[in-house]
């Protein structure tokens, strides 16, 4: 639990500038357009809420609610202001059934063990309405495993198929399904091998991860994912340190 702490908190101070962050929220923003367009009043679940953030990004598509098993991470979230938040467990989500015109899951399904990751994308499915959408993220391929992985309790890296099989194994429809940050594949992957040939770092080293870099570099590389986005709009990509899924609950 301590690492999950370190992690939150550490998440708390980069999540709004560092360009992974950014990147994301440029991958996953069409997606949520697509899935509720202009509905007025749509109501929006994050499973696995960690400090509210992303509740605070979805607050722009509808009426946002979140939940997370961490009181830390909801204790941040109430610091920032942050509210319609609950604790608990992805495993048995405290919402009735239907009540959703999207759920999300943003980088939690891959640090739980496998009877849990079912439930907890069965839960996602039970409180989708008919006709409703989720939408998931998670950590891609295992080659690209580092010193991140030790800090979020990484329990697998998925591929395509597997979040595939996964998400519609769970009764969804897969919509789109698309590898992130491909483009800066090749340096990732070569920082990660150096990093798993080291071995286990220390927790402040794996904290390291996700430090904002310095403003120039920080730049740079939100543009490159910012350019990334777009691409994704039109076409997949075919590999990537995260993937991305938009499903639908059949109507």
């Amino acid at each position: 639990m301590r690492r999950v702490e370190q992690l939150l908190r550490a998440t708390a101070k980069a999540e709004g500038s560092h360009f992974w962050f950014r990147g994301f929220r440029a991958f996953v923003t069409p997606f949520i357009h697509q899935a509720l367009g202009d509905r007025p009043g749509a109501t929006i679940l994050d499973c696995g809420c960690g400090t509210g953030a992303n509740v605070g990004m979805l607050n722009r598509f509808g009426r946002a609610f979140g939940f997370d098993l961490s009181p830390v991470g909801l204790q941040i979230a109430r610091e920032a202001g942050r509210s319609r938040l609950v604790r608990a467990t992805v495993t048995a989500a405290p919402f009735p059934a239907a009540c959703f015109d999207l759920v999300t899951s943003f980088d939690v399904l891959y640090s739980l063990d496998e009877p849990d990751e079912r439930q907890a994308v069965a839960e996602m499915f039970r409180v989708t309405r008919r006709g409703g959408y989720a939408l998931i993220n998670v950590a891609a391929m295992k080659m690209l495993g580092g010193d991140h992985s030790i800090l979020s309790r990484e329990v697998r890296r998925y591929s395509r198929a597997e979040l595939h099989r996964l998400v519609a194994d769970a009764g969804f429809t897969v919509v789109r399904l698309t590898y992130t940050n491909c483009s800066l594949f090749l340096p990732l992957a070569a920082m990660r091998l150096l990093q798993r040939r080291r071995g286990v770092p220390p927790l402040k080293a794996a904290e390291r991860e996700i430090s904002v870099p310095p403003a120039p570099i920080n730049a740079a590389l939100t543009t490159v994912l910012w350019l990334e986005s777009r691409w994704i709009r039109y076409a997949d990509c075919p590999f990537g340190s995260s993937l991305v899924c938009l499903a639908r609950k059949p109507a």
